[in-house]
């Protein structure tokens, strides 16, 4: 179905489309009202135009998933969420007030400015990490400040919520995040510390005091990954009158490894809120980076990113496996559906947490790259999105047990792969088309799978027919685990 277009004066599901107030890379910021709803109002719509970026759907997809499960002053409020088969959207609390961006125009701001904006900033953080939430996108734009003097995050489209699955880091390699801001682990690929975002309100809290972003603006990973073994210039060394104490909390919050940093965000807002009992170290008294002889034996050193992912990295949850359907939604047959449906349910029966991940390879030109919208002027990647729930809906699943993921690529197997590997899947489902020419010339992708694929995979191939076994219908595969 093709998605209504949202202009002012435009009714839909009974919240009125007012002015557009901003346009974004990812989306569209409209005000909304509603008869039934006695509060200012904010609608956020993706943007699905011709070259729009699919990890901006995904994005738009966890922002749904998460706002819900928030609660309190410090973030807006959910109000609603649109169906991605009919109009996505988002609306939440419209927060009065006007975010930390128009500060920058001030800098460097007064100390005493500084540590109030950082009290409050890591009062609300702590607010979020007790909601399981590490939000990944701290920056000014993104903190809105309330007239009761509170501060609340917004744009959870980056954030990582540890009761649901990481759809980011599930589906793309690169780091997500705004470059100046993004912490060490983060940029390894690292997503579910709640210390990266202190390190972000480190970022901020140097830039405020002194005007300079401590690591710069880099736009390449290869510039990112130097604040794993280049520090940065101490605050006092730009302001000579920043107080030591200041300093050493903010180096602190900088440390390349997060174990270095505070336990929680409520002990730093402690210590910003107490300087006399802030413990002083040689952070305090440092007014020059690091000599480069120790820059150079950091960087061809392993030691520190290997510190960075074990302060970090997860374990794998065995008890928790995940079963990867991969789904080829143009030569699926109906009949070849429901038999994958019947081998999924049959599986889910033996295994209670597991939870189902579908895939669709959305496939890419190798030189030149194919169009996002299709002849009618519909996103490709939303309407594979609807089309796996769609296949999936008579599974019955509880939220968080299925997820939906669209990856591009020009060779299917290999993107199949390539997921598998990287989110430690247990077992992988997929049909096998019928024979043919093609299929003999150049091979199937089950059979790539198959022979290639670190776990349990199970080829499902249609041959209803009449007096047909029904245990024809799946082909188990060798496992390749031990």
């Amino acid at each position: 179905m093709a998605h209504q277009r949202i202009r002012t004066g435009v009714t839909v599901d009974g919240f009125l489309i007012g002015q557009r107030i901003h346009t974004g890379t990812m989306a569209v910021i409209w005000e909304a009202t509603h008869p039934d709803i006695d509060l200012p109002l904010l609608m956020k719509v993706p943007l699905l135009a011709e070259g729009t970026d699919s990890a901006a759907i995904v994005g738009f997809e966890m922002e749904q998933m998460i706002l819900p499960r928030l609660s309190g002053p410090h973030v807006p409020r959910f109000v609603a969420a649109g169906n991605f088969s009919v109009q996505p959207y988002l609306v939440e609390e419209r927060i009065p007030g006007t975010s930390l961006l128009p500060l920058l125009d001030k800098l460097p701001l007064p100390f005493g400015e500084v540590v109030d904006i950082g009290i409050r900033v890591a009062t609300a953080l702590d607010d979020l990490h007790r909601q399981h939430l590490v939000h990944l996108d701290v920056k000014p734009s993104n903190i809105m400040a309330r007239p009761s003097g509170e501060v609340a995050l917004i744009d959870f489209g980056l954030s990582r919520h540890n009761d649901l699955p990481d759809l980011l880091a599930e589906q793309f390699r690169l780091p997500y995040g705004t470059a100046p801001y993004m912490a060490p682990e983060q940029i390894l690929g690292q997503r579910s510390d709640p210390r990266s975002d202190q390190f972000a309100l480190g970022v901020l809290m140097y830039f405020f005091a002194t005007g300079v972003r401590p690591f710069g603006d880099p736009q390449r990973l290869s510039g990112l990954k130097r604040r794993l073994w280049r520090d940065p210039t101490p605050p006092r060394a730009r302001r000579p009158d920043c107080p030591p104490w200041l300093q050493e909390i903010v180096l602190r919050c900088l440390e390349v490894n997060p174990a270095w940093r505070y336990p929680t965000s409520a002990q730093l807002a402690f210590e910003l809120g107490n300087a006399a009992q802030v413990k002083l170290t040689v952070r305090s008294e440092r007014l020059r980076r690091d000599p480069f002889r120790t820059v150079l034996r950091r960087r061809f050193s392993e030691a520190t990113t290997t510190a960075v992912r074990s302060a970090t990295a997860a374990p794998h949850d065995a008890g928790a496996p995940i079963v990867l359907v991969a789904l080829d939604l143009v030569g699926t047959s109906e009949a070849l559906a429901e038999e994958l449906r019947t081998t999924v349910a049959h599986l889910l029966g033996s295994l209670p947490r597991a939870r189902v991940a579908c895939l669709n390879v959305l496939t890419q030109g190798i030189i030149t790259p194919d169009t996002t919208l299709d002849d009618e002027g519909r996103n490709k990647h939303i309407q594979r999105l609807v089309e796996l729930k769609h296949w999936a809906a008579p599974l019955k699943l509880e939220d968080g047990r299925v997820t939906f993921h669209v990856v591009e690529a020009p060779l299917p197997a290999a993107a199949i792969l390539r997921y598998v590997r990287a989110n430690q899947v247990d077992h992988v489902v997929m049909g096998a088309r019928a024979s043919s020419a093609r299929r003999t010339l150049l091979g199937s992708v089950s059979g790539d799978v198959a022979a290639h694929a670190p776990c349990t995979v199970t080829v499902v191939r249609s041959r209803r027919r009449a007096g047909a076994d029904p245990d024809d219908l799946v082909d188990p595969e060798p496992d390749s685990k031990p």
